[in-house]
C-alpha cells in the first residue's frame, strides 16, 4: 500500500506528540521550527529538518501544519540551503540533490534501500521500478519496490519523479500525475517518450 509522504510525515509527528495540552504545544513548537512552507511553481510544499544538516521530509500540501515560517528556522541552514537549491531548480539549472543529506529515518531497511538507489537516478533521466528492484537485490519485488517509491519522504530531493513503468508510462506520484510530468518536463526528459 502506498503512503502518501504527508501522511507519513504526520504520523511521524503523532508518535512524538504526547497527549496533554501543554506537551503537545511544546512538541508543536519543535517541528514547526525546523519547518518551512515553499512556494514552488507546482505547489506549495513543505521542508523539514531532521537536524541542522540534513533534511527528513519535503511534501507538497494544501494547508501548511504549522503556521507561518518564522525566524527559528535559521537555526537549521539546511533549510535555507534546500530553498535556495530549488529555486535554482524550478529556475531550469540542471541540479543533482545528492548534495542536501536525507536522513531517512522513517522507513523500514527495505524502503531506505529504495530511497537510497532513488538519489542515483542522473538529472534529465528516468529508471523502471524493475531497475531499482534488481539494483536492491529483490528483482521480483517490483510492486514493493512502488510502494516504497510511493513512501518517498522528500520528495524533489529524493527524485521519486524519477521513476517509471518499464513499458514507459508514468506509474504513480504522491504529488500528481501532473506534477510527475512537469517535473520531467522541467529536466528535459523528452515527455512525449513518457506515457
Amino acid at each position: 500500500m502506498r503512503m502518501n509522504p504527508v501522511k507519513l510525515f504526520r504520523e511521524v509527528i503523532s508518535k512524538e506528540m504526547p497527549v496533554d495540552a501543554q506537551s503537545y504545544e511544546n512538541a508543536r513548537g519543535y517541528f514547526a521550527s525546523r519547518t518551512i512552507a515553499y512556494e514552488s511553481p507546482i505547489g506549495r510544499m513543505g521542508i523539514v529538518a531532521a537536524d541542522q544538516e540534513s533534511i527528513s521530509h519535503v511534501f507538497f500540501f494544501h494547508d501548511f501544519p504549522f503556521g507561518e515560517s518564522s525566524s527559528i528556522q535559521m537555526q537549521y541552514p539546511v533549510l535555507m540551503y534546500a530553498q535556495e537549491l530549488l529555486d535554482q531548480y524550478f529556475a531550469g539549472e540542471p541540479l543533482e540533490f545528492s548534495e542536501v543529506p536525507i536522513r531517512f529515518n522513517c522507513g523500514t531497511d527495505f524502503q531506505n534501500q529504495v530511497w537510497k538507489t532513488i538519489r542515483q537516478i542522473p538529472y534529465g533521466e528516468v529508471r523502471s521500478y524493475k531497475w531499482i528492484a534488481e539494483r536492491v537485490g529483490r528483482p521480483k519485488a517490483v510492486r514493493a519496490v512502488g510502494n516504497a517509491v510511493g513512501a518517498n519522504a522528500a520528495v524533489i530531493l529524493n527524485p521519486c519523479h524519477r521513476v517509471v513503468r518499464s513499458d514507459g508510462a508514468l506509474g504513480g506520484y504522491g504529488g500528481g500525475l501532473e506534477r510527475k510530468r512537469r517535473l520531467l518536463a522541467l529536466e528535459g526528459h523528452p515527455i512525449e517518450k513518457v506515457k
